[in-house]
């Protein structure tokens, strides 16, 4: 199976202040590529938010925006490519909000999100956070909350998933986002 995780972290509790983004891309059930930035939100750093993944807003001062990070990456958001996410709720909402506070269009792509498809599959699990699906899974995760190493996490559950019940059953489980 072919497709990119993805994670984001953000400088606040609003869904456009994007201060990470890492995306990780599968082909063929390996981890071909991997991609990383830190990114200026141009908006306040809440403590929380900090306290969550360690980003400062001097870490960013530097950084690109979403906005000039956005033609390299927005490929791998085209339609019938797959995206996946824990909690993809969340990214593909700061994706949106994000794209939308720069007046760009939010693209149409396929999501899957493992922590729906692991609230399925692993029902006994004390809770379905990704350190917990990780930690229960023996799949490493180094750093969590750091955008690169929850991105990787994210497509080896899938991965594990895909290899224990199969692309067919897994697809139940993806849909178009708009």
């Amino acid at each position: 199976m072919d497709f990119v995780s993805l994670d984001f972290e953000t400088a606040n509790f609003k869904r456009n202040s994007a201060c990470s983004i890492a995306l990780t891309v599968v082909r063929k059930n390996q981890v071909v590529d991997e991609f990383y930035s830190l990114i200026n939100p141009q908006v306040p750093f809440n403590q929380r938010n900090i306290q969550i993944h360690g980003i400062r807003p001097e870490d960013v001062s530097n950084a690109p925006t979403f906005a000039e990070l956005w033609p390299h990456i927005s490929p791998l958001f085209a339609p019938n490519k797959l995206i996946a996410a824990h909690n993809a709720t969340f990214d593909c909402s700061v994706l949106k909000n994000t794209l939308a506070s720069y007046n760009i269009a939010s693209p149409q792509f396929l999501v899957l999100d493992t922590l729906k498809t692991s609230r399925s599959y692993f029902r006994n699990f004390e809770n379905h956070k990704l350190n917990t699906v990780c930690a229960q899974l023996k799949i490493q995760l180094q750093n969590h909350h750091n955008a690169l190493d929850d991105s990787l996490a994210c497509a080896n559950i899938l991965l594990y998933q895909l290899k224990k019940f199969g692309v067919n059953d897994i697809s139940r489980f993806i849909k178009s986002i708009q």
